[in-house]
């Protein structure tokens, strides 16, 4: 357990996780400055939480200008280490680590890690509702909308944390050792945060590094850069495949589900009894099963998850029918990767609305994926220019430029024809227009829903 009884800790970045660990270290008796280089008016609503407690508030200013006051760091998500005050702060022996370190300097809860470029958040919803049907009390946190250090402390050796951590987490740990550790695939993401593919997959395979020989590791057997991993692992791999029938993990036999762990193989269900579409979807579930039958679910708990399991808001949620129109939300789809497996698992045809914030991907492989089925692109944000001419290139050529998310749908409904999908894949974030994907999946819900007017 860490003291922080009379530590002067400076939070670095007043978003959803400064807030929680802001309540959670005075609670524990240190004195906490909030830093934001956004000045207070734009947290108004945010720091309402923090009204009855005694924290001192520094918006509007550089960090550097507080070190001179500080026992400890907690840098948001958002604060890439490299930073300038980040350098000078550790030169100077002050600890820097973000708040997944510090929740789990907290916890007493064994802890399930999910990260990967893709499936995260519905992997991680799956493995907790599994879990729960097992009956076990279960906390399901980061990066799926609750900060873990916000409850961690209320779940104990009997209980499990199931957490979804994002790269830029995984930089700032330092001891954080999940009993579970997964990740689910690796393709291209963040390269503008990371700088190259391979300090991509550095940062994810943090995930593994504090493990043991009793702690569990699962990974993506189909996906190369999740493979070549497997040999450096010092806890116990649990791959997963869809492709391949293997000595342990998570596999398909003959076309059903099967689990071999801890010295037993179980068959778990029928692939075609899943409830979530799509081919990614079987892969999400195949993690799923290895690391809840390896932390001891019973076989028929899991398929009774599998069967019933209704996947997870913004993404590939249906979201209505207007005169044989479906309209799909995947705003949660932020890299062409996600889109792709959108575009596999929704049937056809498709007019597509994509583009947002740029992250510097490649759009081939995504302009590749529409494969007859995408009749039309409709394109908006930062992006829409570099994502029309890799249409161009590949000789795609019905695509629509448009300014807001608004005239995208209404642009969508002109194209689409009983019989089509709408979907929202937008294969980038969302931060060049709106605060966030959920922002941006909701609206996309409202303009829907007012088509019908």
């Amino acid at each position: 357990m860490i003291d922080l009884k009379d530590k002067n800790i400076l939070i670095v970045g007043a978003a959803l996780s400064g807030i929680a660990a802001a309540k959670v270290l005075h609670k524990h008796g240190a004195r906490v400055i909030l830093n934001d280089l956004k000045g207070e008016s734009n947290f108004k609503d945010t720091l309402e939480e923090l009204d009855d407690i005694n924290i001192e508030y520094a918006f509007g200013i550089e960090p550097d200008a507080l070190l001179d006051r500080c026992d400890m760091i907690i840098v948001s998500p958002g604060v890439p280490l490299d930073k300038p005050f980040v350098k000078k702060a550790q030169s100077l022996g002050i600890e820097v680590i973000g708040e997944l370190e510090l929740a789990y300097r907290l916890a007493k809860a064994p802890i399930v890690a999910i990260t990967g470029t893709n499936g995260k958040t519905t992997t991680t919803a799956l493995t907790g509702y599994i879990f729960t049907l097992a009956g076990i009390n279960t906390f399901v946190c980061g990066n799926i909308g609750v900060p873990m250090i916000s409850s961690i402390e209320q779940y104990g050796p009997n209980d499990v944390v199931v957490a979804e951590v994002s790269s830029f987490q995984l930089e700032s740990i330092k001891h954080f050792k999940p009993k579970v550790a997964a990740i689910l695939n690796i393709t291209e993401d963040h390269l503008n945060r990371h700088g190259s593919f391979e300090n991509y997959v550095a940062a994810k395979s943090r995930v593994f590094m504090n493990q043991g020989p009793k702690d569990y590791a699962v990974l993506n057997f189909d996906n190369a850069p999740c493979r070549e991993l497997m040999g450096i692992l010092k806890g116990e791999v649990l791959p997963f495949s869809h492709e391949q029938i293997l000595n342990r993990g998570s596999f398909v036999k003959d076309g059903i589900i099967t689990c071999r762990a801890n010295g037993k193989e179980d068959k778990i269900c029928a692939v075609g009894d899943i409830k979530i579409p799509g081919k990614h979807n079987l892969e999400n579930a195949l993690a799923a099963c290895a690391m809840t039958y390896a932390m001891g679910v019973k076989p028929e708990t899991i398929a009774q998850a599998l069967n019933t399991f209704q996947g997870v808001e913004h993404r590939i949620e249906f979201v209505e029918e207007i005169d044989g129109v479906r309209f799909i939300n995947d705003s949660k789809g932020t890299n062409p990767d996600a889109a792709i497996r959108a575009i596999e698992a929704v049937e056809g045809p498709i007019i597509l609305i994509a583009g947002g914030y740029d992250k510097h991907a490649d759009f081939t492989e995504f302009v590749k994926a529409f494969n007859n089925k995408v009749k039309a692109l409709v394109l908006l944000g930062q992006t829409a220019e570099q994502i029309a001419s890799s249409a161009k290139e590949l000789g795609f050529y019905n695509v629509y430029k448009t300014s807001s998310l608004e005239e995208a749908v209404n642009k969508s409904w002109q194209l689409a024809r009983s019989g089509d999908a709408v979907l929202l894949s937008p294969a980038c974030a969302s931060w060049d227009m709106f605060d966030n994907f959920e922002q941006r999946g909701e609206l996309f819900k409202k303009l829907v829903k007012s088509l019908r007017g």
